[in-house]
């Protein structure tokens, strides 16, 4: 059962990848057949796209890091943390990575770098007050998956082209806003074509983020099902994350930029069906669910 999850939650994330192109490349043809730009401005927008992606995956995680107040766990009562990222490290095959300590009393935990060799796992000194051990070995288990399953270079690629169609279409609506004048076509299907650019200016970012916030979630799925795989309890897992959401403390260091890379959202997004639409991370009830059909 399990890796028949695992397995469905990895062909649903490629299929949104390749959605993620296509909505790129239509929007690329649109544009270019209603501005006469044909390729160049697509092949700029990517290339600014993925200028900005890679530097923040080269980068990002000593930001983040330090943007969390995240320090070195290297005081005696990290003990415990330290000893299980290694056991669990071993167990995956995966070199060690290293551990960080958030002095938070919300429990919460995350784990970032660009592959295996450079990863970091940091938790918040609440997260190991109020788990107990199945549970926190639940917890770093889903974060070492996250690792394995190179999720970073995964939501790179799908950050480039997410990017890569915001910025189209906003330049595109630009251009024509400030008197850019549509190319001029006396074919019958030169006003469709024109139509149908023009809604992809406006609806292709909405569906980008959709597609980008759809794969978020499947991949965190996916550490689910990893995480439970690896300990081969799902349990720890399930009931780590029901204590993590019903824990009433804030996680001070919490803010937007950081907040979909956490085990659970610290954002505390109100609940309703288009918050829900718009959030990064499943309902905590499903993954719940999920864990223990396993």
């Amino acid at each position: 059962m399990i890796y028949n999850r695992i397995e469905q939650n990895r062909r649903r994330s490629a299929l949104f990848v390749f959605l993620m192109f296509v909505l790129l490349g239509l929007l690329g043809y649109g544009v270019g057949e209603l501005t006469g730009t044909r390729y160049y401005m697509p092949v700029i927008a990517v290339a600014f796209a993925a200028i900005s992606s890679l530097v923040s995956y080269y980068y990002g995680d000593r930001l983040v890091l330090a943007m969390s107040h995240a320090r070195p766990a290297e005081q005696p009562e990290d003990a415990e943390v330290m000893n299980a990222v290694q056991g669990l490290a071993i167990a995956a095959g995966l070199p060690a990575p290293k551990v960080y300590i958030i002095d938070d009393t919300a429990p919460n935990a995350f784990a970032t770098g660009r592959d295996p060799q450079h990863a970091s796992i940091a938790v918040t000194s609440g997260l190991v007050q109020k788990l107990d051990r199945s549970e926190l070995e639940g917890v770093i288990a889903h974060e070492m998956s996250h690792i394995a399953n190179r999720d970073m270079l995964y939501m790179t690629l799908v950050a480039i082209l997410a990017g890569a169609v915001i910025l189209l279409a906003d330049w595109s609506r630009r251009w024509l806003w400030w008197g850019g004048r549509v190319r001029g076509r006396r074919s019958s299907g030169a006003g469709i074509i024109a139509l149908v650019a023009i809604l992809l200016m406006i609806l292709a970012p909405i569906f980008a983020a959709l597609i980008q916030l759809a794969i978020s979630r499947q991949r965190e799925f996916l550490a689910d099902a990893g995480g439970a795989k690896l300990t081969r309890y799902p349990e720890g897992l399930a009931s780590a994350l029901e204590k993590i959401a019903a824990d009433p403390e804030p996680l001070e260091v919490a803010n937007k930029a950081t907040a979909h890379m956490f085990i659970y959202n610290p954002l505390r997004d109100h609940g309703g069906w288009l918050n829900s639409l718009f959030s990064t991370h499943p309902p905590i009830e499903e993954r719940v669910a999920r864990l223990r059909s396993m």
